[in-house]
């Protein structure tokens, strides 16, 4: 989690919002991404989904099965449904999404009976430091 926090700061950094994703395999990092929305001009550039795209690279595979995906923010529906599809075996993430989670809020995708596959959850994972960062990073938007 600790790369997850130092990518979520760069992605501040860059007027991103700051968010940060790993997905490790045994220990073996396979990728490590940060939001990219506003870089790339793309709504789906989440760094989930950025993430998830580079680890297939790195695997030569259309899935993720055995890997775990760390992240400082609780997925979206869209992020959690490619969770599902590449078959991640865990997702441990930081601060809870209210608004836009997918995982333990809204429409809690894993726990919907037509969800094919159900990652292990554990949430809240250093959740202070990453709602910290999304608290500053929104208050200096506004301000």
């Amino acid at each position: 989690m600790e790369l997850a926090l130092r990518l979520a700061a760069e992605a501040a950094a860059q007027g991103e919002a700051p968010i940060g994703a790993v997905i490790v395999q045994g220990g073996r990092l396979l990728a490590a991404e940060r939001n990219r929305m506003q870089a790339l001009a793309d709504p789906t550039a989440h760094a989930e989904m950025l993430a998830i795209r580079a680890a297939l690279v790195a695997r030569g595979t259309g899935r993720l099965d055995g890997c775990d995906l760390y992240v400082t923010l609780e997925p979206c529906a869209m992020c959690a449904g490619a969770i599902a599809h590449v078959r991640l075996r865990r997702v441990y993430f930081g601060a809870e999404d209210i608004k836009a989670g997918a995982v333990e809020n809204g429409v809690r995708l894993f726990d919907q009976p037509t969800c094919h596959h159900r990652p292990e959850v554990i949430g809240g994972v250093s959740a202070g430091r990453s709602e910290a960062m999304l608290v500053e990073f929104f208050r200096t938007l506004r301000d």
